[in-house]
């Protein structure tokens, strides 16, 4: 049986919820476990789902004509990781979502959660929350793009998730930044010089 507590602490710090409330929630949310590599959506598809990550990292991408992927989001524990435009219309999904470790995910569907709304009204504070959350990361992203060297946004990205190298390949992280491996190599190389010069 799969352990709610990090899940229950994750919404218990938004909103208000009663414990029945909670057990309603829960009970209407399906177990997925995911090997490494392995799929959670792939674009295309009509992907309605969303999907908390109670253990594991995942990435969000897309592929384009060059069958070049390019990264999205990293998203670790704690994290909802779905295609929003699919989940919320139905269409076909823009990205694909890739466990990068063994993950668990406790993966809500649309249609419960209109259903939850429905029973339990404060989780729809809670989802409008975390779609507000995601809005604002979106727009941080292309501002930092625009006014931040490739060097700073990866020291940022590393101060911010300190053990992101140990778990995600740095192809990976290379293209988050939008940036190839080689180039972020360089600034790894040139932090480090710096570093030692310094010390």
């Amino acid at each position: 049986m799969s352990d709610f507590s990090r899940l229950r602490i994750h919404i218990s710090t938004r909103i208000d919820v009663t414990d029945s409330e909670f057990e309603f929630f829960s009970s209407l949310i399906k177990v997925k476990q995911l090997k490494k590599r392995e799929l959670f959506s792939e674009a295309g598809d009509s992907q309605r789902l969303a999907g908390f990550v109670n253990k594991g990292c995942l990435r969000t991408f897309y592929t384009d004509s060059k069958a070049v992927d390019h990264v999205l989001s990293i998203s670790f524990e704690d994290w909802w990781v779905s295609d929003l435009r699919s989940f919320f219309t139905g269409d076909p999904a823009f990205y694909s979502i890739e466990a990068l470790e063994e993950c668990e995910l406790f993966v809500l569907d649309f249609e419960k959660q209109e259903s939850i709304f429905m029973k339990a009204p404060a989780f729809e504070r809670y989802f409008r929350l975390l779609v507000q959350n995601a809005f604002i990361a979106s727009q941080n992203r292309v501002m930092e793009e625009m006014t931040f060297t490739a060097e700073d946004r990866y020291t940022k990205l590393i101060e911010k998730y300190p053990t992101l190298e140990l778990r995600v390949a740095q192809q990976h992280i290379a293209s988050f930044l939008g940036i190839t491996p080689e180039a972020l190599s360089r600034i790894r190389k040139s932090m480090l010089m710096k570093q030692k010069k310094s010390s």
